[in-house]
């Protein structure tokens, strides 16, 4: 059941109130002019930072690195926001995982309240822009009307009654994020991440987010071409998905590189 809830209780202590581990996942193409944005504001209780490079060419990575020198970088060789997300979830080993563009549209500091709402004993957070609380500068009425049909053909079909749909700053408890065995490999990957979630009987909580204009560059989305993803999507998935592939636990790799000191996930297998 759907719980869609502000919370406003800000954290003050530097860890979870479970004692839990946390790893944030941040796709990234070519976001060298935003991404230091994004990375001097992680709050100090994550314990692992995953960037997931899209084969940058303006020094994405370099930038991270210098911010961030622990970061864990994954080189993904397959395009679109879905295929990175899967990859960065792939290697990620907190207790929860956050995901987060690295536009700088969305805040950092609203971590807080996702994590907060996982400690509570909810397996996805998904942040709402349209809850009181949160709000966008960066918004069309193309997309603001295409949004807003698209989440209310949602709710009709799934009973719900979420506020927010195609947003990508959502929260998860690792176990729930597996067994949602992913395999979107564009946008409408956090179409899939709420059908799913709602398919599998997942706690779902809303969080109040605020969404600003990106700091630098132009944005990938096609909100006509995307907005067809999303809307095949929810039809799919309605209906059980496309084939084994959703099947909970069978969640096929991506192939990747990974920067790290984890021998054991320099690589991960191809897909088959």
């Amino acid at each position: 059941m759907l719980t869609a809830q502000a919370h406003d209780s800000p954290r003050t202590d530097v860890t979870t109130g479970t004692g839990a581990s946390i790893s944030v996942v941040i796709p990234a193409k070519n976001e060298a002019r935003n991404i230091a944005w994004v990375l001097e504001r992680i709050p100090p209780f994550v314990d692992e930072v995953i960037v997931v490079d899209g084969l940058s060419t303006d020094g994405t990575l370099e930038v991270a690195k210098m911010i961030t020198p622990d970061v864990v970088v994954v080189h993904e060789m397959r395009p679109g926001k879905g295929a990175a997300l899967r990859a960065g979830f792939d290697v990620a080993r907190g207790d929860y995982v956050i995901m987060i563009d690295a536009d700088g549209s969305m805040d950092p500091a609203e971590m807080q309240s996702f994590v907060d709402l996982l400690d509570e004993g909810y397996e996805l957070v998904k942040g709402s822009r349209f809850l009181p609380g949160g709000g966008t500068t960066d918004i069309t009425w193309l997309r603001a009307f295409g949004n807003a049909r698209l989440r209310d053909l949602a709710n009709f079909i799934y009973r719900t009654d979420f506020t927010e749909l195609c947003y990508g700053y959502c929260a998860f408890r690792r176990k729930a994020l597996y067994s949602l065995a992913l395999d979107a490999d564009g946008f409408e990957i956090e179409t899939q991440i709420v059908t799913r979630a709602i398919t599998r009987g997942l706690r779902i909580a809303e969080a109040p987010s605020l969404e600003a204009p990106r700091r630098f560059g132009s944005s990938n989305l096609n909100a006509f071409k995307d907005g067809l993803r999303v809307l095949r999507t929810l039809l799919v998935e309605r209906n059980g998905g496309d084939d084994d592939r959703v099947q909970a636990g069978n969640l096929r790799p991506i192939a990747v590189r990974v920067e790290d000191d984890r021998a054991e996930r320099k690589t991960a297998s191809p897909a088959q």
